[in-house]
């Protein structure tokens, strides 16, 4: 039961045999109340037209009695004792008596009783007759008993019809119709249903089986192969699209994007490792020739070149570590952070620029968001150091409201990054050439930090042509919530 198919076919089978069963028991009893309801008229029929002939005074002896094998008729009085039975009726059961013996009676007399005349009207519900009897109006009562007839017992539904004649005296005639009919339906569609139920639910199974087998099979090809990229650890492999446009080719695609997100995030951290190692080695092999010739020769020496080394080692050993962290999904805290007062107080400390920073941030009014002081304040700082870098004779940051967010621009007036390369800065150790020729230090990792904390933010950090000419980042946060 482990199998997909294996439960699908069981659970689809037993859900038809309940479905089937429960159909089939609905069919047998209402078939049984449509032969049950013929067998009670025709006995009520039978019943009626015996009562109809005592109520005119017919004699015992002289009633008709036709069809005694299909039809017995007992007749009993008000003391339930038998006057009146079918000839070939040996035995019966479910009458009011199971006498099949006529009692002694008084000849039925055709006068009508003293006191009746022609004027006799309706008395509650019954059909009474000048100089006859009556017959009940009333419903029959039924009942299920046997009957014996020339030595033959067959089950009978009986119909109870009451009669008075002439003489008064009131009788009670019950008329049998066979139930062989009835039973011998009933029984055949029973076992037409017990025979043909095993078989249909076979066929179901079967059917079910091989239909989840055959939608299922795509998935057995996405499993193989998924098993092969494991064991090949060649993430360039896709697993196959079915052409259906059903939940399993919706999993195939959705497994081949996932495949091409995970391919995608090895090849950038085999790059980032590559890139780092080659960051790494300039600055450290310049420090290691430097000490070594301080070894050798200490007035060579060149403490300020070693110094910038380390301190370029330190810088991009921080970087490496932040870019780490948020790798592994760390998640700024829930502060409050005034950008505002951040960016005048970054700008405040950055006492060391070759070009003075404008500052465009109003101090009347708040720009609060959620998240880490100090990795906005790395976003802001990196933005900066870009700024410097590349600027000719003005740098100038400014903050203000956008919608419902804050933004935080960063413009300078140099030349500015071309069109098809806004995006690609973006990248972890990318630097353009002009950067390379220019770069006091840097490793390429500065933007990409930036592009990175803001996203960690639910914000978006993005370039374009500042209206002076030159570059303008844009940071873009919510405000606080």
């Amino acid at each position: 039961m482990r199998s997909v198919r294996a439960r699908a076919a069981l659970g689809a089978t037993l859900v038809v045999a309940v479905a089937l069963v429960g159909a089939g028991l609905a069919v047998l009893l209402v078939l049984r109340a449509n032969l049950i309801g013929q067998a009670d008229l025709q006995a009520e029929v039978v019943a009626r037209e015996v009562a109809g002939e005592l109520a005119t005074g017919t004699p015992y002896g002289e009633v008709e009695l036709d069809d005694e094998e299909d039809h017995p008729v007992q007749v009993t009085d008000e003391e339930d004792r038998v006057v009146l039975v079918s000839k070939d009726l040996r035995a019966v059961t479910g009458t009011a008596t199971s006498g099949v013996t006529p009692v002694p009676a008084p000849s039925v007399s055709a006068s009508p009783p003293p006191g009746d005349d022609d004027d006799d009207g309706d008395d509650g519900g019954d059909t009474a007759r000048p100089g006859r009897g009556q017959v009940s109006n009333d419903d029959p009562d039924f009942s299920d008993g046997t009957a014996t007839v020339d030595r033959t017992t067959a089950d009978y539904r009986f119909a109870a019809v009451e009669a008075t004649t002439p003489d008064g005296v009131t009788l009670t005639v019950h008329a049998g119709a066979p139930l062989a009919a009835e039973q011998e339906a009933v029984g055949t569609v029973r076992g037409a249903m017990l025979t043909g139920l095993p078989v249909l639910l076979l066929v179901v199974a079967g059917v079910t089986w091989l239909v989840t087998r055959r939608a299922l099979r795509p998935v057995e090809g996405i499993r193989r192969e998924m098993a092969a990229i494991t064991a090949s650890e060649d993430l360039t492999r896709r697993v196959p699209e079915p052409d259906s446009r059903d939940e399993i080719a919706a999993l195939a695609r959705t497994t081949n994007e996932t495949l091409t997100a995970l391919e995608a995030s090895v090849e950038r951290q085999r790059r980032f490792v590559a890139d780092a190692s080659h960051e790494l080695r300039s600055p450290i092999a310049s420090l290691r020739t430097q000490l070594e010739v301080a070894e050798a020769h200490p007035e060579l020496l060149d403490l300020p070149g070693a110094v910038a080394d380390t301190v370029r080692l330190q810088a991009l050993a921080a970087d490496l570590l932040l870019l780490a962290r948020l790798d592994a999904g760390e998640r700024p805290g829930g502060g409050t952070v005034e950008l505002g007062a951040l960016v005048r107080e970054e700008v405040s400390q950055r006492t060391g620029d070759r070009i003075a920073v404008a500052v465009e941030a109003p101090e009347g009014e708040a720009f609060e968001v959620n998240g880490s002081r100090g990795q906005l304040a790395r976003v802001v700082g990196n933005l900066l150091d870009n700024a410097q870098r590349h600027a000719g004779t003005s740098v100038a940051v400014s903050v203000a409201a956008d919608g419902r967010g804050v933004r935080v621009e960063v413009r300078d007036d140099g030349d500015g990054v071309p069109e098809e390369e806004r995006e690609r800065i973006f990248e972890r150790f990318v630097r353009l050439d002009d950067a390379r020729s220019r770069d006091d230090g840097g490793a390429g990792l500065g933007l990409a930090i930036a592009r990175d904390v803001a996203a960690r933010h639910g914000g978006t950090l993005t370039v374009h042509r500042a209206d002076g000419g030159g570059a303008a980042f844009l940071l873009r946060l919510p405000r606080r919530s």
